[in-house]
């Protein structure tokens, strides 16, 4: 009999897929579920309500399948691998550990999982929108010091998991730290709003700890807190391992301020664009860049005709002769501008081997340390390894085609519906759409006379088989090919100037947009499960999906009229943060944790790509410095909305104790 038990049972390729295509075709829909909403929402007002066509829409289309392709493969291999890693040394460490390699194995991992989010990588690319003569502290953040920013993170995030496992331990109430941690940051946001500097990365700072929260950081924590608080009894005190996720959104943003705080004497401020590149100021602004070709490079790709001029001592023949001495010179050519930026665009081969390489490190710094815990101090057999180990392939190749839909899907429409949103309430440039008019002869153009008495000139053009107009701009003519270059563009849509019915149509969109794509995150849904069954029923799933759902569409809507409006972040998020601390206070340990853990499923792989890249899509058609803050937004407004409800539903259930505990004793009294 045992040896009829250890024979394989062979089955055909055939039977093998009958098994795995209904299991495949499940956890496809899953994401796609999660995602399919917010983008036909997305494509449905840039092109029905905007009248804008999707600028490389086959592009975004394979950019938004790779995603779904990607979150599949990477959700299922955390699952089976590194979730499964997690909770095994989780409840395995504190067996065979003392208190204080537990709280240093919890250091690292936060550290690593956070390298490991797949949202991470969109805050790198969000620096290309930032000028530094507006923000340099910003500027240099995110690009010549983002390894920094990104360590800073997971730096919050390993610190976060440390102090959530020391209250497992301990027995530790959440309210001490949310007192101590968010008094603190209201305190720390106060005074950098004052700073020139500081005060544009407020935005960034809060913004990382929403994307820390992400689909690795959650589960693995989760896992191992669960583990550790099972291990030493506090399960029901520590709310089943809820509480550790609320640290890790708000120790980042303490760790990216103290980054700040660190750089902020080593660059300069704020000013113009023309002063910021004058010559005597040169080594002022070279600690930006890493290197001379570097800020040379940014001088001709980004600074305006005036600046570049300014750069080179108003002295335009110095300036010829050092573009001659490029043309001529291959090399130095390659230095400043590197390869050709049209040919690397469209290099598939590059964008694979990057995402690739991106990904075998990222998942490589998080498994290995912990698979070295689990032999070096735990040295039990790894149950179910090769179930592990495929776990952990999956996941390097999900991460790597997540991140190549991301650049080619997620981040190109959350840029493109951003810049146009604009389009609702001001005239926006359309920059796809530039049209090339060969022939072109200067004699067509017509003069039509304001009431104020000022000219404008323009000509007629067919279009599509209609007669448009067009204004004349005499420097977009080129007297000696005969052609006329224009930009096409549109707004505003509702009203006339910046109208203030097109303003409430964007945030109302994106409110719509936050409401829509939170009640779609599967995360939300699990979260309502396990808060229902914690509560008994007295929470139940669909009234927490709402509530959060609700504080997010609020927060996204809040952070979006920031962005158009010129808010500064201060005056939305100091307000929310002190009434949270009020609404903690009177809230039960149940609800607090609960309640502030609600924001971390809010930020999902989906949603976080699409609110970075609108934001920055937005701020740069109305001129804002930086285009941050939606996420912040995002995450504080649901942690209200859920304690509020908490605050009511416990003051329900406290009449109906009441009321019932009336009725007893009246009918105490009659029978007596």
């Amino acid at each position: 009999m045992a040896g009829d038990k250890s024979k394989k049972i062979k089955i055909s390729m055939r039977q093998a897929l009958s098994l795995l295509l209904p299991y495949i075709r499940e956890r496809v829909m899953i994401q796609i579920r999660s995602v399919w909403l917010i983008i036909l929402y997305l494509i449905f007002f840039q092109t029905i309500i905007l009248r804008i066509a999707i600028f490389e829409a086959s592009v975004i289309a394979i950019g938004i399948g790779l995603v779904v392709v990607g979150l599949t493969l990477f959700m299922e291999g955390l699952f089976l691998g590194l979730m499964r890693l997690g909770s095994i040394v989780g409840s395995g460490l504190p067996r065979k550990s003392p208190v204080a390699v537990v709280l240093g194995f919890g250091l690292l991992l936060g550290f690593l999982a956070t390298l490991a989010e797949p949202s991470i990588q969109v805050l790198q690319m969000a620096g290309n929108s930032v000028k530094p003569w507006d923000a340099p502290l910003l500027f240099i953040l995110l690009n010549k010091y983002s390894h920094y920013l990104v360590y800073s993170v997971g730096a919050g995030v390993g610190m976060a998991v440390s102090l959530g496992m020391l209250r497992f331990y301990y027995n530790i109430s959440l309210k001490p730290f949310i007192y101590f941690l968010v008094g603190s940051l209201v305190l720390i946001t106060a005074w950098a709003s004052f700073d020139a500097n500081m005060k544009d990365i407020i935005g960034l700072a809060w913004d990382c700890g929403a994307v820390t929260t992400g689909p690795v950081t959650v589960p693995l924590v989760l896992a191992l807190g669960i583990g550790i608080s099972r291990m030493v009894g506090s399960a029901e005190s520590g709310a089943g391992g809820f509480g550790v996720v609320t640290l890790a959104s708000l120790l980042p943003v303490v760790a990216v301020m103290g980054l700040g705080v660190f750089f902020n004497e080593s660059v300069p401020r704020p000013m113009s664009e023309e002063d910021f590149f004058k010559t005597d100021n040169r080594s002022r602004i070279a600690v930006l860049f890493p290197n001379q070709d570097q800020m040379i490079r940014y001088v001709f790709m980004k600074a305006g005709p005036q600046a570049q001029l300014s750069f080179f001592g108003e002295n335009s023949e110095e300036m010829e002769k050092y573009l001659k001495d490029l043309s001529t010179s291959e090399s130095k050519r390659k230095a400043v501008f590197g390869e050709d930026a049209a040919k690397r665009e469209l290099d598939i081969r590059e964008l694979t081997q990057r995402n690739f390489i991106a990904a075998v490190k990222a998942i490589s710094l998080l498994a290995i340390p912990i698979l070295l815990v689990f032999f070096l101090l735990i040295r039990e057999t790894l149950p179910y390894p090769d179930e592990i180990f495929l776990g952990i392939i999956l996941c390097v190749l999900g991460l790597a085609v997540f991140g190549i839909g991301i650049e080619l899907g997620l981040d190109k429409l959350g840029t493109q519906i951003g810049s146009k949103l604009p389009a609702s309430f001001k005239a926006i440039p359309l920059p796809e759409e530039n049209k090339t008019i060969m022939n072109f002869d200067p004699d067509s153009v017509h003069v039509a006379t304001a009431p104020d008495g000022k000219k404008h000139p323009f000509f007629f053009f067919e279009k599509d088989g209609k007669i448009v107009t067009i204004p004349y701009n005499p420097s977009d003519y080129d007297q000696v090919a005969g052609q006329y270059r224009y930009t096409p563009v549109k707004g505003p849509l509702f009203g006339s100037g910046t109208s203030l019915p097109g303003i409430l149509i964007v945030i109302l969109f994106a409110f719509i947009m936050g409401y829509g794509a939170t009640l779609a995150e599967p995360a939300l849904n699990a979260l309502g499960v396990t808060v229902e069954e914690l509560t008994a029923g007295t929470f139940k799933k669909n009234l927490l999906m709402q509530a959060v759902a609700a504080g997010v569409g609020t927060g996204i809507a809040v952070g979006v009229t920031k962005i158009v409006l010129s808010i500064p972040i201060v005056w939305l998020l100091v307000p929310p943060y002190i009434i949270l601390l009020l609404v903690t206070a009177l809230s039960t340990e149940e609800f607090v944790n609960i309640g502030w853990d609600s924001a971390g499923v809010t930020t999902g792989p989906i949603t976080v790509p699409l609110v970075l890249a609108m934001g920055i899509g937005i701020g740069s058609q109305v001129g804002v410095v930086e285009g941050f803050g939606i996420l912040a937004s995002a995450s504080v407004y649901p942690i209200l909305s859920v304690l509020l409800l908490g605050l009511h539903i416990n003051r329900k259930r406290k009449a109906a104790v009441m009321e019932a505990s009336l009725d007893d004793h009246q009918r105490g009294k009659e029978a007596a």
